[in-house]
């Protein structure tokens, strides 16, 4: 039994001989003050000159007027309770202090004792509070593979501005700039669409993924980034889409500018976007670092079909180009709202704990990620990632797109060639090289950098083929269709499967408090290796159109 201090007397008050309470037998009938400790002996009344045990009860009830009952003698000489309370409906209250508290409005203060803390406000009202718990049991499974499929989402949406606009090429080319007039500048922004293209579209990604890392602080939250980031991009595509539905032939400059505004912008908020995706995923195991890959190259196999499609059914460029934007929309649109229902899974909440409790173990929750530190341990695998991405964005798709068939009579038709071997063989084959390394991990961490370093072979190779036949002073040595599409589906082949071995690796080769830093660090140089590529293949076409010797 536990006793309570208040400033008023208890009388009246026998113990039960059925439950372990105490009871007013007179007054306040089926009044309990029970907390389970029964190691006082001897049964009395008690004023608030003593110091009881356990919390003060607020409330009693009202006694009742009428004739007491019979009690025993010892309790008889006891007085009545001499105060009238002030009263809550049918209650009354015990403390004059709990009255003030109750009766009175106004902002609750804490004691004394928590004002000389100084804790910040947020901090009282329990925000900034991780859940430092360490989850219990065995981990939970990604039910229906919902966290997967998740992630493999935001790496559709994350390449979607590449995408739509590389493989709609023909439609700023031959429709919007291709306005016969003598003007040079038009003709140059034509000639050289795809250069500026990756210039405006691969600076700013590098820009903006670089910045989100290092103003990355310990856990980091990424939903403000992520929100905003995929808000900009949707508004871009909007205005892509109100662009192609204007007729824009008496201003092609014009045009040509707010195009490439418009993917700069794009760039800016998918060089954060992506950057945080993949440092949530680095918090999972290692396949769902894959997973993000996997959903870059599905991107890119739906853009590939839908344009192979688009010149099948839909011969007019204009309409299959605002498919296509109104397409990435919704996608983009359905990985805003995903992103919102992934914190909700038990499977990510569960590595999310175990990240936060790492981090407050070792007290960085606050602090800045050791960036060099974490550099050491992982840059071998940043240099496969790096090194993949620059090889394949050297040839795809600025080599590969300028390759054409020298047999007039192959079986794919002129007009299907690039849309087929390029952009459609390249991102279904680097898909299916993504998914085989979810099973398949030869070679491991230590010598994945030999075949990382031996598919630089295939720039050469690339080179030999029927590359701007019109232009080039090189001979053609590769003069075998069949030879050019068969190193062209190894190449999309293992782009797939190198990159997203050095992507799992990655977060394997850290702590964990420092897995997420390391996920976005990896990402930085997946997007530089894409800004190198880009910008080396025009070193690349300059080699092959001038004489050297």
């Amino acid at each position: 039994m536990s006793y309570y201090k208040t400033p008023y007397v208890y009388q009246h008050v026998q113990p039960s001989s059925t439950r372990d309470t105490y009871v007013d037998e007179t007054y306040d009938r089926g009044y309990h003050v029970y907390s389970g400790d029964t190691t006082r002996t001897g049964w009395s009344t008690f004023s608030d000159s003593e110091y009881h045990r356990g919390e003060t009860l607020p409330l009693r009830s009202v006694p009742t007027p009428g004739p007491a009952a019979p009690v025993d003698s010892r309790y008889r000489a006891m007085p009545p309770v001499r105060q009238q309370k002030p009263r809550i409906g049918n209650l009354e209250l015990l403390n004059p202090m709990e009255s003030e508290a109750l009766l009175e409005q106004g902002p609750v203060k804490f004691g004394s004792s928590w004002e000389s803390r100084n804790i910040p406000n947020d901090e009282l009202n329990f925000k900034n509070i991780a859940n430092t718990e360490e989850p219990a049991g065995e981990p939970p499974k990604d039910r229906f593979n919902m966290v997967y499929l998740i992630l493999m989402l935001f790496g559709t949406g994350s390449l979607m501005p590449w995408n739509m606009h590389v493989t709609a090429n023909a439609y700023f080319v031959d429709l919007k700039l291709n306005v016969n007039e003598s003007n040079i500048q038009t003709e140059d922004f034509r000639r050289n669409f795809l250069s500026y293209l990756g210039v405006a579209c691969q600076v700013p990604n590098v820009l903006c993924s670089g910045l989100n890392l290092f103003l990355h602080t310990g856990g980091g939250n990424f939903t403000k980034r992520i929100i905003i980031s995929l808000i900009i991009t949707v508004v871009m595509f909007i205005v892509s889409v109100a662009l192609a539905i204007l007729d824009s032939s008496d201003w092609p400059g014009l045009f040509f500018y707010i195009t490439m505004a418009s993917i700069v912008l794009m760039s800016m908020g998918n060089g954060v976007y992506q950057n945080c995706i993949y440092g949530l995923a680095a918090k999972l195991p290692m396949k769902f670092s894959n997973a993000i890959l996997v959903g870059t190259n599905i991107s890119g196999t739906l853009a590939a079909s839908f344009n192979v499609l688009s010149i099948a059914v839909v011969p007019d460029l204009r309409t299959a180009v605002i498919y296509s934007f109104v397409s990435a929309i919704f996608i983009l649109l359905l990985a805003l709202d995903t992103y919102f229902a992934l914190p909700l899974t038990r499977f990510y909440k569960y590595y999310d704990k175990l990240t936060m409790k790492a981090l407050v173990d070792r007290k960085l929750v606050a602090r800045s990620p050791p960036y060099w530190l974490i550099f050491k341990q992982i840059w071998p695998q940043c240099f496969n990632v790096f090194f993949v991405f620059f090889v394949t964005l050297t040839n795809f798709p600025a080599v590969l797109i300028n390759i054409f068939p020298l047999d007039q009579n192959f079986i794919l038709p002129t007009t299907y060639f690039t849309p087929v071997t390029c952009f459609l063989c390249f991102n279904f084959f680097a898909m299916f090289g993504n998914i085989l390394a979810n099973w398949i991990r030869w070679p491991g961490p230590c010598f994945l950098w030999i075949p990382v370093f031996l598919r630089s072979l295939m720039i050469p190779y690339f080179m030999l083929c029927n590359y701007k036949p019109d232009h080039r002073v090189l001979p053609v040595l590769i003069n075998n269709d069949w030879a050019y599409i068969g190193m062209s589906v190894f190449h999309g082949l293992t782009s797939g499967y190198c990159s997203s071995l050095a992507m799992m690796f990655v977060p394997w080769s850290v702590e964990r408090e420092h897995t997420t830093t390391a996920g976005m660090m990896a990402a930085f140089f997946l997007i530089l290796g894409v800004f190198c590529g880009v910008n080396f293949s025009f070193f690349i076409s300059w080699l092959v159109e001038t004489r050297l010797f």
